[in-house]
């Protein structure tokens, strides 16, 4: 009696061991209780950076969507500028540039442009010979200008063959006389390009045009990722990969102008290499309708934060969500769906923010219980303990947090050990306290082996990696890097770890899958309950 009495103590116990290991983890991670993930960046969402490359073939490729320009009076030496930032005259006045000189470019050809003040409002011209005001709440024929270029001269030209010209210091005409020459006159401007940073999917696609973006496109998506990819990962210990989206992959193939069809094929076929692989996804709104941040990533046409001042654009998003849960929900690779990448703490304001994810965690959950809906930190000047304290949803929920030691002034002549030393003195604690609150599962969501410090050697950055995995590790949900791959080489995984910059040894997939774990240790329960 007493010896079956401990054998069946010794079976409970197991079962319960197995139980709470299962319970407290991340669930059907390849043998492993958290996310150990990699972004799948600038593949679905076009990321310039990335791959500069999709670029190369555009047309005065310099000035695409949301480059920033400036014009200046080769007569009068003096720059065009917007009364008030936009909304009034235009004049020809300032000696020195600022917001109010610079215009950014709205794409309609190769040659043919639409300026909007820094305001938001378009130049226009009634095209008869009048003054040139920036006036116009959305644009058209009359807000639409052909630029002639000569190196760093233009002519700035009206569809009905009127130049523009500076009549004087106080007045911008359409009413130049004749064809102008490259000399001095007043119809030739010197024209600055001030910024050329957005190179998106909008500004791609509208760059190439519809057809040659479509096969620009066809080509990238086919390429960059590919079943082996997913190999490479399982085998150097990924058990997640997270993915982001456009908005208009839910109305592939012919979403609406400019972007092109087929990222839903894509995402489709990665889902099938992540089922081959053991390998959980992540979806991630990455890009929504109106842009959440203004950047290229959020296929912003021209660096506007138009997402959270549109009813219209979070219905939209909603529905994106719905599709996504809809389409995904029972797919067994599916770990969880992120509502929205990165929003804008300058420009979301966290009651529009946090009433989305309500929404947006609703929507999941008419298709699933179990998958986990993830809600990003507002980048910029928040702190990410607004979200655990605004109660949004009460099972699987996680939040997502970028950990960056670029883009800050702060990290710009920092050292080595500095930035070790911030990862431990930092970012731990936060890590800590965020885990110890009442609320939803940490996950790092974005982080990458690079920093400012120039020429560290491999060993610095296998010590970086190390302190940023040693405090990553401990998120209760888990890490993704940025990114799979990538034309800067300390950004790329692969190049990481083939290279031995990124050290990952020991965690590496060669272990017994979970669900084969937990069959063992059954198996061994019923034998020794049932056979010693």
């Amino acid at each position: 009696m007493e010896v079956v009495f401990r054998r069946w103590v010794f079976s409970f116990l197991i079962g319960c061991w197995v139980f709470i290991s299962v319970a407290f983890s991340v669930e059907s991670l390849n043998g492993s209780p958290k996310v150990r993930g990699v972004n799948l960046g600038g593949w679905l969402v076009v990321e310039g950076w990335i791959k500069p490359s999709l670029f190369d073939g555009i047309p005065n490729g310099d000035i695409i969507d949301g480059t920033q320009l400036q014009f200046k009076s080769v007569v009068f030496q003096k720059y065009v500028s917007t009364v008030n930032g936009g909304g009034a005259e235009v004049t020809v006045d300032r000696d020195v540039p600022s917001s109010w000189e610079t215009f950014r470019v709205w794409r309609v050809s190769a040659t043919e442009f639409q300026f909007r003040s820094n305001a938001g409002q378009f130049l226009t011209s009634d095209g008869g010979g009048g003054s040139v005001s920036a006036t116009a709440q959305s644009p058209s024929t009359k807000e639409t200008f052909f630029i002639e270029r000569f190196r760093n001269r233009v002519h700035i030209k009206l569809l009905n063959g009127s130049y523009v010209q500076a009549a004087s210091e106080n007045q911008l005409t359409a009413d130049y006389l004749g064809v102008p020459g490259w000399d001095d006159n007043a119809a030739t401007f010197e024209m600055t390009i001030v910024a050329n940073i957005l190179h998106g999917d909008y500004q791609l696609a509208n760059g190439y045009g519809h057809d040659i973006a479509k096969e620009v496109l066809r080509k990238h998506r086919s390429s960059f990722v590919t079943r082996e990819d997913f190999r490479f990962l399982f085998e150097h210990g990924i058990n997640t990969v997270r993915i982001p989206v456009g908005w208009w992959i839910a109305h592939d193939p012919n979403p609406p102008f400019p972007f092109i069809g087929g990222s839903l094929a894509a995402l489709d076929k990665a889902f099938s290499w992540a089922l081959d692989f053991n390998i959980r996804c992540i979806i991630d709104l990455h890009a929504a309708p109106g842009s959440q941040n203004g950047v290229e990533h959020s296929a912003s046409r021209d660096g506007s934060i138009d997402w959270p001042n549109s009813a219209d654009y979070i219905s939209q998003s909603l529905d994106v969500i719905n599709f996504l849960a809809s389409r995904y929900a029972h797919h067994p690779a599916l770990l969880g769906i992120e509502l929205l990448n990165e929003p804008s703490a300058a420009g979301v304001p966290l009651d529009v923010l946090v009433t989305y994810y309500l929404r947006g965690y609703e929507v999941v959950r008419k298709y699933s219980s179990t998958a986990y809906v993830i809600f990003c930190q507002r980048i910029g000047n928040a702190d990410p303990i607004e979200l655990y304290q605004a109660n949004i949803g009460s099972l699987n929920t996680v939040v997502d947090l970028h950990y960056y030691n670029l883009f800050d002034s702060f990290f710009n002549n920092t050292s080595a050990p500095d930035n070790i030393q911030f990862i431990y003195k930092s970012r731990q604690p936060q890590v800590q306290s965020l885990n110890n609150a009442n609320g939803p599962l940490v996950f790092i969501g974005e982080w990458v082996n690079e920093w400012y410090v120039n020429n560290g050697s491999q060993a610095e950055y296998q010590d970086f990696g190390k302190a940023q995995l040693d405090v990553y590790n401990a998120a209760s949900f888990g890490w993704s890097y940025w990114t799979l791959k990538n034309a800067r080489k300390h950004w790329d995984f692969e190049w990481n770890i083939l290279n031995r910059f990124l050290l990952l040894e020991a965690s590496s997939n060669k272990q017994i899958p979970s669900n084969v774990l937990l069959l063992m240790l059954a198996c061994g329960c019923f034998y020794f309950h049932h056979v010693v």
